[in-house]
């Protein structure tokens, strides 16, 4: 086998261990507010047990994306492919923690008065889930387009994030006993808006992949 068709055939496994830790990450934040809503303490302790095989995947794809970098002779478009990969994965370790932490709130609400808080949580999280799949699947399709929706998608997210923000305020205005439940609440959101700051990233590491440019500037 040539030294270009085992470069081609390890960065097609790349491909595939990224498409699979996208899964994975994509189920730990549908789980997580699944756990949330229906209170199932279980549910949220397999998700943090689970951010384990997230945190190994990473360490799989940086491996694999070294031996690429050291066995083999890779031009400037197959280095941009590697470092883009090495990006991609820290992003996607981080949207595994912050969907942990979600299941790690979930065992410590109570059921209190703040439950309508939660109205815009699931499509929070559908949204953040739907661009982290998008921006892995413009990788692995070379889909410019797509790393343009994923970040104008982030603008949804930042508004609902907004409007659960000044839920929780009002809230607490007329139940101030029950500001440490709110601030709960308000991490959680939180979370979800740092996941869609972290598909943002993944999309814009993919447009330097594509372009050489990141964020506007010509790096490689």
């Amino acid at each position: 086998m040539s030294a270009r068709s085992e470069f081609d055939r390890e960065l097609e496994s790349m491909h595939l261990d990224l498409i699979r830790m996208g899964g994975l990450i994509e189920d730990a934040i549908d789980r997580s507010i699944t756990a949330m809503e229906k209170r199932d303490k279980e549910m949220a302790k397999e998700i943090m047990q689970g951010d384990d095989r997230i945190d190994e995947m990473e360490h799989t794809i940086e491996s694999r994306c070294l031996r690429l970098l050291l066995r083999q002779q890779p031009v400037a478009s197959d280095l941009r492919a590697v470092s883009t990969a090495l990006k991609m994965v820290t992003d996607m370790e981080r949207i595994g923690d912050h969907a942990s932490d979600i299941a790690d709130l979930t065992l410590q609400f109570r059921g209190g008065p703040f439950l309508h808080l939660m109205e815009h949580f699931p499509l929070m999280a559908s949204i953040a889930s739907d661009m982290v799949k998008e921006a892995v699947d413009a990788f692995v399709k070379s889909d410019l387009d797509t790393c343009k929706r994923v970040i104008a998608r982030d603008d949804e997210v930042d508004s609902l994030f907004e409007t659960v923000r000044r839920d929780i305020v009002q809230a607490v205005e007329h139940t101030p006993e029950c500001a440490e439940e709110a601030v709960d609440y308000l991490m959680v959101a939180k979370y979800l808006e740092r996941i869609g700051d972290h598909a943002v990233n993944i999309a814009e590491w993919v447009i330097f992949f594509l372009t050489g440019e990141h964020k506007d500037t010509k790096i490689l």
